[in-house]
């Protein structure tokens, strides 16, 4: 069963903190899903991966890239 999660990071724009709530996941799962900055606004590629109700792998860039 899903459990969110608060994970904190810096934008790769603004380079302001945010922090988003992830879902985590018993087995290992892949994410990956466009969020905007709360602070710039701007589209956000997040991609990590959950095992054991744990974040074991994060990446926030642009979507310019």
């Amino acid at each position: 069963m899903p459990a969110p999660y608060e994970y904190a990071f810096n934008c790769p724009y603004c380079g302001d903190g945010i922090s988003i709530l992830l879902e985590t996941f018993d087995a290992a799962t892949a994410q990956n899903y466009i969020e905007d900055c709360e602070i710039c606004c701007r589209p956000i590629e997040i991609n990590y991966v959950s095992e054991e109700s744990e974040i074991t792998d994060f990446s926030a860039r642009t979507t310019d890239e």
